[in-house]
């Protein structure tokens, strides 16, 4: 405990903690919603966009590389999103095009045209992120809470919209409401949550942000809104274990949140078993 007090005096530390919160909430919320339309892996397909986005940017030498990251990711969402209107390409099979596409693509041009004299280094931090997040700027940490704070009113402003375009996509539509918009919306958020993730866990890693709450959630809860409030409480208390063990073992930030993630997942998981037994 001392050794976590004497840590958490350095603003590096804090900004990591507050980022690592305010990610993990609201890509627990956007978890539910993408779990429950079986697009599980949309996460990792945006995740390995913006890696190729990355790339592009380091290779253009852009100081905010968000700039270019957040618009491609978003433009990659709602794609991936309104596949399912077209069935000439599935939606499992266009993420994986992209997917792939995307990292390969990424990688030759990081090798092509690298800036930096530790490629090795770079690559390592962006697909695991295992010091990016340790690395944010003022800017940077009120970026994410400016974001955060407006993916997380646009869920509860759009509760009964979301929750009705997630379980009936098409009822929903026949009684009037907008579900392009709203598809935009969730497609938005998504993308905005895929790149704030990318500092704490990489980009091979984001699913797991995603998944593991919601499916925590939901192995032990029926109710959409106890599976949103469980998965929420759930995938916070995780992350913060995980950054207090890897500032306190000095283990990789995202590995050990995902380790953590999935150590849950199993609790979760047994006190199913004991309580159906």
């Amino acid at each position: 405990m001392e050794q976590l007090i004497l840590y958490l005096r350095y603003p590096f530390v804090r900004y990591a903690m507050i980022v690592g919160v305010l990610i993990a909430l609201c890509s627990s919320l956007l978890g539910v919603t993408l779990v429950l339309r079986r697009f599980s892996f949309i996460g990792d397909g945006l995740s390995h966009v913006a890696f190729g986005a990355t790339a592009i940017a380091s290779v253009m030498n852009l100081m905010e590389k968000t700039i270019l990251v957040l618009p491609v990711t978003v433009i990659s969402a709602v794609l991936l999103l309104r596949s399912g209107e077209h069935r000439k390409v599935k939606g499992d099979a266009l993420i994986a095009m992209i997917s792939v596409g995307a990292l390969a693509f990424g990688y030759l041009l990081m090798n092509l045209f690298s800036t930096s004299s530790n490629l090795s280094g770079d690559v390592c931090s962006t697909l695991f992120g295992s010091t990016s997040i340790l690395t944010l700027t003022t800017s940077e940490v009120w970026l994410c809470v400016v974001l955060s704070a407006i993916v997380l009113c646009a869920e509860v402003l759009l509760y009964n919209k979301i929750f009705a375009v997630t379980f009936d996509e098409e009822f929903a539509k026949a009684v009037g409401t907008d579900t392009g918009k709203y598809n935009l919306i969730i497609a938005v958020m998504i993308a905005v949550i895929i790149v704030l993730a990318m500092n704490l866990v990489g980009s091979l890693l984001i699913s797991a942000l995603v998944i593991f709450p919601a499916l925590s959630a939901m192995r032990i809860f029926k109710s959409y809104r106890k599976v949103m409030i469980f998965s929420s409480v759930f995938s916070v208390c995780v992350a913060v274990i995980g950054m207090v063990i890897s500032i306190l073992a000095g283990t990789p930030v995202g590995s050990t949140i995902v380790a953590a993630d999935v150590i849950g997942y199993g609790c979760c998981w047994l006190y199913a078993e004991v309580r159906s037994r």
